[in-house]
């Protein structure tokens, strides 16, 4: 039987990858780990949305930010092994799905109260936690090295989730018309 327990972190420290061990307090585990919350309100979203071109977007963002937890996760040794990094093609590929979205529902004329369907509030969920992964990295990046590309990528995720947040208000993607979701 295979055992997820380890044992190692029993005295409250963790691995990076690469090899070396930090504080489970370390602002570098709260950085992943919010990633990882982040991911898992994604599958939530994804779970209650019925917009087919949401739902690959938001696959396609779960896949993005296993990349950036990864990267998060990793001492100095740990990134030179790494296959792929989240860089500006990723970030352009977010702010066409804004363009997108932003297009599909129009302007915005009001703030918006989460809270019309399932699917938006959750997004908006999915949102205010891309914020705080926002604050968290940029208070990493006072003491640690964080490549500037995953503040940027943040930022724009947020921006998308609550585009994408506006489109889920509609109830299916044919109503998905300019204008029509405002």
């Amino acid at each position: 039987m295979y055992r997820i327990y380890t044992r190692t972190g029993d005295q409250g420290t963790t691995a990076l990858f690469g090899g070396s061990r930090i504080s489970k307090d370390d602002i570098r585990v709260e950085a992943y780990g919010s990633v990882d919350t982040l991911i898992a309100l994604l599958g939530v979203c994804y779970a209650t949305c019925y917009h087919t071109g949401l739902r690959a977007t938001l696959q396609r963002i779960q896949h993005d930010l296993f990349v950036v937890g990864a990267e998060l996760a990793c001492d100095e040794r740990g990134i030179g092994r790494l296959t792929r990094l989240i860089d500006q093609p990723d970030i352009d590929l977010l702010e066409q799905e804004i363009d997108h979205n932003m297009a599909i529902t129009g302007p915005l004329k009001a703030f918006v109260i989460p809270g019309k369907n399932l699917a938006s509030a959750q997004l908006h969920v999915a949102r205010t936690q891309a914020r705080h992964i926002e604050r968290i990295l940029v208070a990493m990046g006072q003491d640690t090295p964080l490549r500037d590309a995953l503040r940027r990528y943040i930022n724009r995720l947020s921006d998308a989730l609550f585009a994408m947040a506006r489109v889920a208000e509609c109830d299916t993607e044919d109503t998905a018309t300019p204008g029509a979701c405002v």
